[in-house]
């Protein structure tokens, strides 16, 4: 798929420099990860050597670059303006020299993604102390471009066919880490890079655990619910999806609490268009859980956004104001939780469009007895 849907990334550095000069920020520094790879098609480690990428309000690059990557960097990025430097030399005369280069004073960085080690050395080399601009930067991948729904859509088609294949070779008495691993297998013969995050399976009481970690020693019964929440990566983007399932049978009890999370679901992916509210949207799926008696079942928000990042900006959730934009990829995840009972959760990825929304997912959602 890559070179199939080229990213533009000079669109990308344009819509950067536009937020810098409308915070009046001469520049702000990268360090590895969603953003540094959005802004340059270069996927790098953070490790312990500094990796420092520089963008200015006029649209230059600057780079402090180990120099084990120097072959890769010049070869996607040969417009930046790069240090590189040696692990005998040490970073610190690399990253004064970037400063010197860039020319100017005050920096930002984006600090919910640097570490305090080089926040500080980049402090240092500029002679001034950094400032946060993880505010700033929001806007910046909120709406998708069509490679990137493109390249979300791959990952979401990778997991669901991968899931589906899992689910034939379910049964009783197979443990978390068992169906997990061959949920992984799955993905990867299906072309996935990896997952795209900690895939979590958990069966019985186990799943009333949002974010609970898979265990060998937990066997599938019948009567359990079964939870994935699972993901493919695949060129840098990941989709997030949950379904649950029940082994062999449905408990009574269990099918009515089953059926208003996927009525609030529902509710949820209906109701998504450009201008909807987030509060309201929020609001109106967490009352259909409430509504039903499950006010004391609900753990978390609605949803989030969806791209380089599992978790990223907008935040689906009561008390953000801001309002759904053709463009963005977000996830409709309600979710109820009795402790050490049952946990169901069902989360769908959603693009909204120009004329309401998409939904990327296809996988059932009805209620399903696997095993």
């Amino acid at each position: 798929m890559k070179g199939v849907l080229p990213m533009d990334y000079t669109n990308r550095i344009a819509k950067l420099t536009a937020l810098l000069k409308a915070a009046n920020c001469p520049a702000i520094a990268f360090v590895p990860g969603p953003n540094f790879y959005y802004l340059t098609g270069v996927d790098l480690a953070l490790m312990e050597r500094p990796t420092i990428l520089i963008v200015t309000a006029d649209g230059r690059l600057h780079a402090a670059i180990p120099a084990l990557e120097r072959d890769r960097w010049t070869a996607d990025v040969p417009d930046a303006m790069t240090v590189f430097w040696q692990d005998s030399d040490g970073y610190a005369d690399a990253l004064a020299q970037l400063a010197k280069q860039v020319g100017i004073e005050a920096l930002s960085v984006e600090g919910n993604r640097m570490r305090q080690f080089e926040a500080a050395a980049l402090s240092e080399a500029f002679g001034s102390t950094v400032t946060d601009g993880t505010t700033m930067l929001a806007p910046l991948r909120l709406l998708k471009e069509p490679g990137e729904i493109a390249a979300i859509q791959h990952a979401i088609d990778i997991s669901e066919a991968a899931l589906l294949a899992t689910l034939e070779r379910v049964r009783a008495g197979m443990s978390e880490t068992e169906i997990r691993a061959r949920l992984q297998v799955e993905m990867l013969e299906r072309g996935a890079d990896g997952p795209g995050f900690d895939l979590i399976v958990l069966a019985g009481g186990a799943a009333a655990d949002c974010h609970g970690i898979p265990s060998a020693d937990r066997i599938l019964k019948p009567g359990d619910a079964l939870l994935f929440d699972f993901g493919a990566k695949a060129n840098g983007y990941s989709a997030d999806i949950t379904r649950t399932y029940f082994c062999e049978e449905v408990p009574q009890a269990h099918r009515r609490l089953y059926e208003t999370v996927l009525e609030a679901n529902r509710i949820g992916c209906d109701m998504i268009a450009p201008g909807v509210s987030i509060h309201d949207l929020d609001l109106a799926v967490q009352s259909v859980l409430r509504d039903a008696g499950f006010a004391d079942n609900i753990r978390h928000k609605v949803g989030h956004g969806l791209g380089l990042d599992i978790h990223e900006a907008p935040q689906l959730m009561v008390g953000n104001h801001n309002t759904l934009e053709a463009g963005m990829v977000i996830t409709i995840e309600p979710g109820l939780y009795d402790p050490n009972v049952i946990g169901v959760r069902i989360e769908d990825d959603v693009l909204v469009t120009e004329n309401g929304a998409r939904t990327l997912t296809t996988l059932p959602r009805e209620i399903k007895v696997v095993g």
